[in-house]
């Protein structure tokens, strides 16, 4: 129960303190209350004149407003009972005797100018320096991340120390930000005391003399004497706030929640807890003061202060002995120079990760699941789907942040070497630009990184237009994601290893173990069978069916035929797979090759030691790169694979060839697709009318 009180002591406090303004107080209560107040505002100043830095007590706009709320609701307190009878408890009688001095008169000049010093001098000068330091702060930021970048460049600090001076630069500007605010509620403070004064005196005059409390000179004395001590008892503390507001303005914001702050960092400055108690318990030496709450108020904080001083003692010794048992140990570790004397240990340095995403500073939270970052989980469910759909387990990804790259930017390796780039906008959402948008939304024009579309960045409250007016808008996270699947993809084959390939044999003799005892290794070796399935995936084939395509390699190699023939059968064996993968609503939307372009391309096959190649000359290759361009944009129109069919004899070599110029265009052939399919041919690859001619004259 005690910690949960603890846990929601700030909060509790804030509600208690709105409800003085409504619930009549006792004179004793209030003036413990008001005690209170002022060794509060006495211990705010003693810390921020004891810290060096702000983020030692970077809870001070948030506080600044809770004691300016307790100071009012003091302030309320006191009026209802300055106005009900003049009389407010002993600690505003005993400042209001002690600044008069028997002469109503002086009290009230000297009561004047202490105001009219918070009002002019403390209370405009801290709120001008706190906008002119929010302004060169803001103005510096960009200058304070270039030198920050620069050390590590150099070297200087490392990816932690500089992520650590980025979230510092920050926190300072967010909190000159909130100090530039926070003074405006000192002001409104001061101006708001000048008015409960004025109220208070000349309303309770009025009241005085309306309800008989005596002759003018005694209501007066009365009344001026409750007004001064209440102004005091307010002004004095918000004197001390409005000085450590000038004091506190150059500092940073704090990083964990108000309770949690409010409770360590006092508890972290034990030298001023021990001094505010002291300054009050010399405050109760002083004729006509409340002794009895000065006394328990400042042996209390003594005490306290006292207690956790000597915890922090204890804290420190122990971390003490730790530092020192971990310096013994570091001297009894071995030396790095002396580790990479044995060669085995370099050999550690040479790992490479198949996999490797490196992100920007502000796209660590996407990632971060400790953040609320998804990216690990869809990728944990898109492994799992491409493992149901191509047969194959792309093995882990290794993620992490890289201070070289900008603060939006990602990079995807395979096998330690750059293959995609992207940069990402997290507070925006990514338009695909449609073909005829029915109006143009306003944005940050890109280009989508997996696919290439033309793309804007735009705002999420432009969303729902960007929908209307046709643009498919996708998250920042689905973007990044969209980007690393289709990498993956691309280069699957690549992943395949001799590894993963004799784990995919072991998981096929579960359920086809005489198939697997029989071809391997006897007939087919792992060495040639990774080549068929890196063969097979590189061009976007499903090797789920591992039976049949060990079965029919099997056969293959037995008949004779050479590793790329056996390949084409093996497509032809998984014609069902490979209609599945590439056909839509049972319509396989295709290029063809006219008859005589297939005709030249068979005569450009040339067979030497190495085996068959395609030597095709520059004229044909040109036409049908050219008219292929042409039908890709028709394929991009309807949103669909570019597929080129062609026979079965020239699919291998063609298929090569055109790679090397449009990567995503697939060569299927005749026998890889299924009967129940209907084939829609749109578009097709003739001869031109010149090389026709070339070839009719040379035939002559």
């Amino acid at each position: 129960m005690l910690k949960r009180l603890m846990d929601n002591a700030v909060p509790l406090g804030v509600v208690i303190i709105v409800l003085f303004m409504v619930i009549p107080l006792d004179t004793w209560l209030l003036d413990i209350l008001l005690i209170l107040n002022i060794g509060l505002s006495v211990m705010i100043l003693m810390i921020t004149m004891n810290i060096s830095e702000a983020l030692e007590f970077s809870i001070f706009p948030s506080l600044l407003l809770v004691t300016t709320l307790f100071r009012l609701g003091m302030n309320v307190s006191t009026t209802r009972h300055i106005l009900s009878g003049g009389y407010a408890g002993n600690v505003i009688q005993a400042f209001g005797e002690l600044i008069t001095g028997g002469n109503v008169v002086i009290g009230v000049v000297i009561f004047l100018i202490i105001v009219l010093v918070q009002f002019i001098v403390i209370t405009k000068g801290a709120e001008r320096v706190a906008e002119v330091a929010a302004r060169f702060t803001l103005d510096a930021m960009p200058g304070k991340q270039m030198a920050i970048d620069a050390d590590l460049s150099s070297g200087m600090i490392t990816e932690q120390e500089a992520r650590l001076r980025r979230d510092k630069v920050q926190r300072e500007a967010d909190f000159y930000g909130a100090m530039d605010g926070a003074t405006k509620i000192v002001k409104g403070d001061a101006v708001m005391s000048l008015i409960i004064t004025l109220i208070n005196f000349v309303g309770g005059v009025i009241l005085g003399m309306v309800m008989g409390g005596g002759d003018f000179n005694t209501v007066l004395t009365t009344y001026s004497i409750a007004t001064i001590g209440d102004g005091l008892v307010s002004q004095i503390p918000a004197l001390m706030i409005s000085t450590a507001t000038g004091m506190i303005v150059t500092r940073s914001v704090s990083e964990g929640s108000l309770n949690n702050d409010v409770i360590g960092q006092f508890l972290n400055q034990p030298r001023a807890i021990i001094a505010t108690g002291a300054i009050l318990l010399f405050l109760a030496l002083i004729p006509n003061t409340p002794h009895l709450a000065l006394v328990v108020g400042g042996a209390s904080l003594m005490g306290g202060g006292l207690a956790v001083s000597r915890r922090m003692q204890q804290q420190q010794a122990a971390a003490a002995v730790a530092a020192a048992e971990a310096a013994r140990q570091e001297e009894a570790a071995p030396a790095e120079t002396d580790y990479f004397k044995d060669i085995n240990n370099v050999y550690s340095l040479l790992a490479v990760e198949p996999i490797e995403m490196e992100f920007g500073y502000s796209l660590i939270p996407m990632v971060d699941e400790a953040s609320g970052g998804k990216l690990i989980s869809r990728i944990v469910i898109f492994r799992r789907q491409y493992a149901q759909d191509m047969g194959f387990v792309f093995p882990s990804i290794r993620l992490h942040d890289a201070a070289s790259l900008g603060t939006n930017q990602y990079v995807i390796s395979i096998k330690g070497e750059e293959v995609a780039r992207g940069e990402i906008l997290v507070d925006y959402y990514l338009a695909l630009e449609p073909a005829n948008p029915l109006a143009e939304i306003d944005g940050i024009e890109t280009v989508e990184p997996a696919y290439g579309i033309p793309s804007r960045w735009i705002l999420p409250e432009n969303k729902e237009m960007a929908e209307i007016y046709g643009y498919q808008v996708i998250d920042p996270l689905s973007v990044m994601l969209t980007h690393l699947t289709e990498t993956i993809r691309k280069y699957a084959f690549e992943l395949l290893n001799r590894s993963e390939t004799i784990q995919l044999v072991e998981n096929l003799k579960h359920t086809a173990p005489d198939l697997v005892a029989e071809a391997v290794p006897n007939i087919v070796s792992y060495a040639t069978l990774e080549k068929v399935l890196r063969a097979l995936l590189k061009e976007g084939v499903p090797i789920k069916d591992l039976a049949t395509i060990l079965e029919t390699l099997s056969d293959q190699l037995q008949q004779g035929r050479d590793l790329d023939s056996a390949i084409e059968q093996i497509r032809g064996a998984l014609a069902r797979t490979i209609t599945r993968r590439f056909c839509e609503d049972g319509v396989l939307r295709v290029v063809t090759l006219d008859a005589e372009v297939e005709k030249r391309i068979i005569t450009s096959l040339t067979r030497n030691e190495q085996g068959v190649y395609l030597a095709m000359g520059p004229d044909l290759m040109q036409q049908i790169i050219g008219q292929l361009a042409e039908h890709i944009k028709k394929f991009a129109e309807l949103g669909q694979t570019p597929i080129l069919l062609v026979s079965q004899v020239i699919r291998g070599y063609f298929a090569k060839m055109i790679t090397q110029f449009y990567p995503g265009v697939y060569v299927l052939s005749f026998n890889e697709v299924t009967n129940s399919v209907q084939i829609q041919a749109i578009g097709n690859i003739t001869m031109q009318e010149p090389m026709r001619q070339q070839r009719e004259a040379v035939g002559t």
